[in-house]
């Protein structure tokens, strides 16, 4: 009459690392067909193209950074906080909505500038899959329309815009894997930095210098974004960014 128990536990002890597995996120993912069929089609391809770049698939974290300007987004990754980012791959952004500068009010057409995160993947989107971002964030709430700041921006396939950023269907697909797989390995938070070009690139900062030369919130306000992209640039590692009562961005 005691041992079963005991037998019990021991079984347990031995499935639940497979129960667990059963359970993760991108199994979880794998349950809608459309999310399955991606899966299926796209993931060996994409262990291959990371084994040619000598890449650790699947990557256990990953950060986004986007450029309006120079319409690009790239996909960096690695598999600790201790590992430096590398460069999987640069994706075209393939359709443009309003201008530089950051969302400010609903129905203005702008893409977001600023310090984001992956706050949702959408599998039954209607722009074939998407990864939605936590805008507003605590700094847009307190610069932007209090009562209509806007929303629901996503990264997404469809190559159409009215204010999100537009990738290709098959590379929404490929995104998608990749942050399922580091959602799955623990990453509840995707960095997903939104910048308004390139500030590593004359042509395109010196368009930046025109537009905000008479601006000065703008101009601080980008001036607290390029901090952040130089930071980056210099070490392969994330800066610390809090928010500050004005809804400044402040770097430690």
């Amino acid at each position: 009459m005691i041992r079963k128990p005991f037998v019990a536990i021991i079984i347990l002890f031995f499935l639940s690392p497979a129960i667990q597995a059963q359970n993760s996120f991108v199994d979880y993912q794998k349950s809608y067909s459309r999310v399955s069929d991606v899966f299926k089609r796209k993931e060996d391809t994409l262990k291959r193209q990371f084994e040619a770049k000598n890449l650790s698939w699947p990557a256990k974290q990953i950060y986004i950074r986007s450029f309006k300007y120079d319409s690009e987004l790239e996909v960096w990754v690695r598999n600790s906080s201790k590992d430096a980012y590398k460069l999987f791959k640069t994706y075209k952004v393939c359709a443009l909505a309003g201008t530089l500068g950051p969302k400010r009010i609903e129905g203005d057409f702008q893409v977001p500038e600023g310090i984001y995160y992956i706050n949702e993947f959408n599998h039954n989107s209607t722009f074939h899959l998407s990864l939605g971002l936590n805008y507003p964030n605590a700094s847009d709430r307190l610069l932007s329309d209090m009562s209509q700041p806007g929303g629901d921006i996503f990264i997404h396939g469809s190559c159409v815009t009215t204010g999100c950023i537009p990738i290709t269907n098959p590379q929404i697909e490929e995104l998608y894997i990749i942050a399922s797989h580091a959602k799955s390995a623990g990453q509840d938070f995707i960095p997903v930095h939104i910048f308004p070009v390139r500030f590593n690139v004359q042509r395109s900062f010196f368009y930046l210098e025109r537009q905000i030369q008479n601006d000065p919130e703008l101009k601080k306000f980008e001036g607290k974004l390029k901090q952040v992209f130089d930071y980056f640039e210099v070490t392969k590692q994330l800066p610390v960014v809090a928010i500050d009562q004005k809804g400044d961005y402040v770097l430690y």
